[in-house]
Parts: C-alpha cells; sequence; structure tokens
C-alpha cells in the first residue's frame, strides 16, 4: 500500500465501500484518493487537515471529503489512550455508469458535488443521517442503495460548513506526497517548539526559496501561514478543554514566545482574542 496517493480496497461486488475504523489512533499519513469519503465520527476527537484549512473533528461530527482531496486525521494523544472509532462510505461519482448523475431526475445532486470538492462539515440534520448510517452497514445491496441516496438528499438539504477554501487540483505523485507527509508529520509532532525554515527545508530536501514557493504553490498559503494555524487550533483546544490555565500559560505551551503575537494571530483566525474565546464557553 503506498503513502500517498492511498488506495482504498476496491471490491467487485458494489459500488460502496463501508469501513469502520476502530482505532486510538485514525490513519494520519496525509494522503488522498479518488473515492468520495463521507465520515461519522462516532468516538474520538483531533485535528483534520483539509487542502489548505485546519480545524478540529469530535464525536457526533459528519465529514464529506471530496474527490482526491488532500487530508489527513491526527487523533488527540492522550495519556488512557481513548479509542477512536469511525464510520465511513466511500464511492465515487461514476459508480453507478459514468452519465448516472446526469440524468433530470438527479439535477438536484449536482450543488452536493460541487460543494464537497473541498471538503465539508454537516451542521444540522445529524439525526435523520446518523439514523441511515447505522442501517447501511446491515442493509442489502438494495437496500444500501436505497439509503445511500435518502443520505445524498439529507447531505444536500442540510447546512454545511467548508473544510477548505483551496484544492490543488493536480493529483499528487508519490514523491511529492513522501515530502508532503513529511513537513506535515515534523510540524504537527513539533509546533510548540521553535521551528526554523531551514529545519523544515532540510526535511523536505529542497532549499529554502524553493521550499517555499512549492509550500505556497500546494496549500495557497505560506509555511508560517500554515504552522500558525496549527498553533492557534491548539491553543483553542486548550482554552476548552484546560480552563485552569492562563491565557499566557496556553500561549506558551501552543509554540508563542509572545503574548502580544499570540493574541494578535489568535483574533485574525478566531475572530475573537484569546478572552474573548474563554469567557464565550463561560457566558455562551
Amino acid at each position: 500500500m503506498k503513502i500517498f496517493p492511498f488506495k482504498i480496497p476496491k471490491s467487485n461486488e458494489g459500488a460502496f465501500i463501508y469501513q469502520e475504523d476502530r482505532e486510538y489512533v485514525f490513519y494520519d499519513k496525509y494522503h488522498q484518493h479518488e473515492e468520495i469519503q463521507i465520515s461519522y465520527i462516532k468516538k474520538g476527537e483531533g485535528t483534520v487537515l483539509v487542502g489548505d484549512m485546519i480545524s478540529e473533528y469530535k464525536e457526533g461530527d459528519i465529514l464529506i471529503l471530496g474527490s482526491n482531496l488532500p487530508h489527513v486525521f491526527k487523533s488527540d494523544k492522550t495519556e488512557n489512550k481513548k479509542l477512536s472509532v469511525m464510520i465511513t462510505i466511500f464511492f465515487t461519482k461514476d459508480a453507478f455508469g459514468k452519465n448516472f448523475f446526469s440524468m433530470p431526475e438527479l439535477n438536484n445532486t449536482e450543488p452536493f458535488f460541487e460543494a464537497i470538492k473541498n471538503g465539508v462539515r454537516i451542521t444540522n440534520n445529524k439525526p435523520s443521517v446518523l439514523k441511515r448510517f447505522k442501517k447501511f452497514k446491515d442493509a442489502d445491496k438494495y437496500d444500501q442503495f436505497l439509503i445511500f441516496f435518502h443520505l445524498l438528499k439529507a447531505f444536500y438539504e442540510a447546512e454545511k460548513k467548508p473544510l477548505s477554501s483551496y484544492v490543488f487540483n493536480k493529483p499528487f505523485t508519490d514523491a511529492e506526497g513522501k515530502r508532503m507527509q513529511m513537513v506535515f508529520d515534523f510540524v504537527m509532532n513539533n509546533y510548540q517548539k521553535n521551528i526554523t525554515l531551514d529545519e523544515v527545508a532540510q526535511i523536505a530536501t529542497m532549499t529554502k526559496n524553493a521550499f517555499c514557493k512549492y509550500f505556497k504553490t500546494r496549500t495557497n498559503k505560506t509555511f508560517f501561514q500554515f504552522l500558525i494555524e496549527i498553533r492557534i487550533e491548539h491553543a483553542a483546544k486548550l482554552l476548552i478543554k484546560n480552563k485552569e490555565l492562563s491565557v499566557i500559560e496556553i500561549s506558551e505551551l501552543s509554540g508563542f514566545n509572545n503574548i502580544s503575537n499570540f493574541n494578535r494571530k489568535f483574533k485574525e483566525i478566531k475572530k475573537k482574542t484569546p478572552f474573548e474565546f474563554k469567557n464565550s464557553l463561560v457566558n455562551p
């Protein structure tokens, strides 16, 4: 199995691939695959990087990722090793025939496929969706087909929040994927420390100038923009879960050595200062 692009094991028996991941850590390599991915986070929480944006995922989330959309799930590491459970349906738009979704009766599915190109998070209508998810596993092929189209209808009607704003349309080569994976792994494991451009360029086996251009082309942001977003997402989690920590302590634990810079960057990304964000958790 190649690290990147990721190959979803295909079945000759149907158009869908149903998968349940029960792991202490989800598959945490930056990857992409041809299949559209509909995932329900039954248990667990962590960080998800999709295209050019970083956000959190948590229990109860429903995420839909478009075809060949680069992404990675990084489970939060806990001392007691909580099990993470993700239920996923994989499929391709051509799984039912090349022109299947071009039929007039299915015209209203096109906005759905357009919306999920950059990935979406379903923000309402979850009970209806989860009820069908639970039925899908044990249903026969005919009923799976019917349930799937009920799911598509529910997704089309649901409110959706984008997971990314930019997607590099050209699929990554194996070499590019391994390079980006090494960079992301390094950042995700070291963002609390001081990271220099020399270090990360060396990991990517490129000159600093070449790496900066390469990273910006593939993510639509600079490397340090990406690093700051990782740090701010970590800080937001600490503000939510560790209310006894001061903002200064959280700033330091998130890799910032300047509280003014932390406050400024936090507000740029979260639209609130750390103090406002913390207070909003107490007084929503």
